[in-house]
């Protein structure tokens, strides 16, 4: 695959962590730490952005970094409108804030993962929904990105996403 920007599914710190962190800064090279190191971290619904490093090997330009919501419900929030919610909200703020970057750094393509999905428990029904809904506002209004891709962990996940892509 190839993309101009890869998108972080990131902590506060910037610093690495598991899953989808863990891979890029292991595949950026250490020169990511200590880069992030600097940025002072990223609030919760916002992004920075930072050269690929060694990722730029694979054609990478940026890695866009987003936090995403914690899920702290109980439950999936299925009967509540999509929207109504603080982390609906956060959530759709990382896509903006994501695309937003895209814009300025003139980035044609970028790869978003399914941010908030996997240790942050967001439901995958509604972040899906979510992810591919705020992009599809954007192109109304913007022309870059030109394309995005979705990468999905599991072929269950890739399903959630066509649906949701379906849906709209």
């Amino acid at each position: 695959m190839s993309a101009d920007a890869i998108v972080n599914a990131a902590n506060e710190s910037l610093l690495g962590g598991g899953g989808v962190d863990g891979a890029i800064h292991r595949a950026a090279g250490p020169q990511l730490l200590e880069h992030n190191r600097k940025l002072g971290g990223c609030p919760t619904g916002s992004a920075k952005i930072t050269p690929p490093f060694d990722l730029a090997a694979q054609g990478v330009r940026h890695i866009i970094h987003t936090v995403g919501p914690v899920w702290h419900r109980s439950d999936d929030a299925r009967g509540i409108p999509i929207g109504e919610l603080r982390e609906d909200v956060l959530l759709a703020s990382c896509y903006e804030c994501s695309l937003e970057l895209c814009l300025r750094h003139e980035v044609s393509t970028v790869a978003f993962p399914a941010i908030s999905t996997g240790v942050y428990r967001f439901p995958k029904q509604r972040a899906a929904a979510i992810a591919v809904g705020r992009p599809t506002r954007w192109f109304a209004e913007h022309s870059l990105p030109a394309r995005v891709i979705f990468c999905c962990f599991a072929d269950s996940d890739a399903r959630i996403y066509r649906e949701a892509i379906s849906a709209l």
